[in-house]
């Protein structure tokens, strides 16, 4: 008797809804290339990241880096990010390069992440990204927009437009939605002007994936992480390196739980509970109160979670100190980086 897997199996039920999901992604692609949907050329260079699949490629440290690089440069850089998961609509500034007003339900928590952690660059969310960023050159006179997220909207032209790939990518992944993680399909990858490849030292590409890359002709800047640590509760101030082998839990909602969960592995602690949860989800007081149970019952010396978590977990308290880990970012090589950015400095 065949034994069929699981996820074959659901992946073969979705196959008619990704094939209505290409159609639709077509449709759209080709009005936007006909002219049929307007795209918008705005008075300033735009710098687009973004994506082919759904989470966990890294976008959001690949945008912090490039902020940082180009204030390096002297340039007046803004942030525009349509605010996924938000609970307000239309033109908010998150940030004016100081502080923030509002809280990360409102903003959308990676966009209020990054005004943690940068300075001086205002951020601002928008559905609607051509009212975001001329809100963005009337307000700020932007000379670069750094466009978060920005590869499937295609109503802003863009000077330059940066495609990361995850380097975990599997074969069986390549499939359009929901059959697959393509947001479009992989043809669609040549609309781009070059490829990052990310966490590059923490996943071996397989051959597969380079072949494709290769195929592309496009530019290939690769991108490594480290994890740093970023703060503690209680502000108490820990060593992290004096606690190589202690009994650990982990806490993660991020798009790549697994490529976390191996950064972690790394530092020689003894991983006795892991809790992951979809990107962008939203803790509650009674899910915060399973968590907190839960590692109680692990026997659990301490908790490690995100940066990108810690915003969300901060005001609860858990019986142990929680160790928040930052993301360190490099491109390279950077004379190629330079080279793409040059005629914009």
């Amino acid at each position: 008797m065949q034994i069929i897997n699981i996820n074959t199996f659901l992946k073969y039920l979705a196959s008619p809804f990704a094939l209505v999901y290409g159609f639709i992604i077509l449709c759209r692609n080709s009005f936007y290339n006909l002219g049929f949907f307007k795209s918008h050329k705005l008075p300033c260079t735009v710098i687009s990241v973004g994506n082919l699949a759904v989470g966990g490629t890294g976008k959001t440290p690949t945008v912090i880096f490039l902020a940082k690089y180009l204030q390096k440069k002297n340039k007046k850089v803004i942030i525009l990010s349509r605010g996924f998961g938000r609970s307000t609509r239309g033109t908010i500034l998150v940030t004016d390069g100081n502080d923030t007003k509002f809280s990360w339900q409102e903003v959308g928590d990676e966009p209020y992440l990054m005004a943690k952690l940068l300075n001086g660059v205002p951020i601002i969310v928008d559905e609607n990204r051509v009212r975001g960023g001329m809100f963005a050159i009337k307000n700020f006179n932007a000379d670069i927009i750094l466009l978060d997220d920005g590869f499937q909207h295609r109503s802003i032209i863009r000077d330059l437009d940066f495609v990361l790939i995850n380097s975990r990518d599997k074969q069986s992944d390549h499939k359009l939605i929901p059959s697959g993680i393509l947001r479009e399909p992989w043809l669609n990858i040549d609309r781009s002007s070059a490829i990052i490849l990310t966490k590059s030292n923490i996943y071996n590409p397989q051959p597969f994936l380079l072949t494709k890359i290769k195929e592309t002709q496009k530019p290939l800047i690769k991108s490594t992480i480290q994890l740093s640590q970023s703060s503690l509760q209680n502000k108490k101030k820990l060593n992290i390196a004096q606690y190589s082998g202690a009994k650990v839990a982990i806490i993660s909602a991020i798009g790549d739980n697994t490529g976390f969960y191996n950064s972690v592995t790394k530092y020689g602690f003894e991983i006795v509970c892991e809790i992951t949860f979809p990107d962008h989800f939203h803790y509650t007081i009674n899910t915060l109160k399973k968590i907190n149970n839960k590692i109680i019952k692990s026997d659990a010396e301490l908790i490690i979670t995100t940066e990108k978590d810690w915003i969300k977990l901060e005001n609860f308290n858990f019986d142990q100190s929680v160790i928040v880990m930052g993301l360190s970012l490099n491109l390279e090589p950077k004379d190629k980086l330079k080279e793409l950015l040059r005629p914009f400095l």
